[in-house]
């Protein structure tokens, strides 16, 4: 019986200890996982400690994450996995701008970390093959869901705001009670 022989349906890496390919895997590790909290197993790297940094911090960390992505992208790997390392880094940002909240979300998310993962899956065990339409219609589909919803949100706000105190006195128009 011949053993079985895994086929990658993905283009190999031409070189996979090239430049980049290291470029991307250190700054990987220096954003996410650099360094250990002391008497823990817990590490973390610089992205939590920029997202310390209203707005800017959170904006610098996404466009190193994009640098990444699109590094990973010129070293061939597919749109499938291009598409789901841009979710990472998008969910790891957005959630990031949160205070506090965001800062430990970016200790344990680690989206560059995920995203060299997913390169790694991708390009030795041929996982994340295709075009990723499926993905990109799935995504568009829950964000006109969450715009629809957002929309509802802020027009019952509204409507809450502005019927809270009745008409009285026949006037159509009441401000500030006067």
């Amino acid at each position: 019986m011949q053993p079985k022989v895994q086929v990658l349906k993905a283009k190999p890496i031409p070189n996979y200890s090239s430049p980049d390919i290291q470029w991307i895997e250190r700054l990987a590790r220096w954003m996410d996982s650099r360094f250990l909290i002391p008497g823990t197993n817990i590490r973390f790297g610089i992205d939590p400690l920029l997202s310390l940094f209203p707005v800017f911090g959170d904006l610098i960390t996404y466009l190193i994450s994009a640098a990444l992505i699109y590094t990973m992208h010129n070293q061939g790997a597919s749109r499938n996995v291009v598409i789901k390392m841009i979710l990472n880094s998008t969910l790891d940002a957005i959630i990031g701008a949160i205070p506090v909240i965001g800062t430990v979300f970016d200790i344990f998310y680690r989206a560059n970390d995920r995203n060299v993962k997913l390169l790694r899956e991708h390009y030795f065990e041929g996982k994340h093959q295709g075009s990723g339409n499926g993905l990109l219609a799935f995504v568009a589909v829950m964000a006109m869901i969450v715009v629809v919803a957002a929309c509802y949100g802020v027009y019952k706000l509204f409507e809450l705001i502005f019927n809270f105190y009745p008409n009285t006195g026949g006037t159509d128009i009441t401000i500030c009670g006067l």
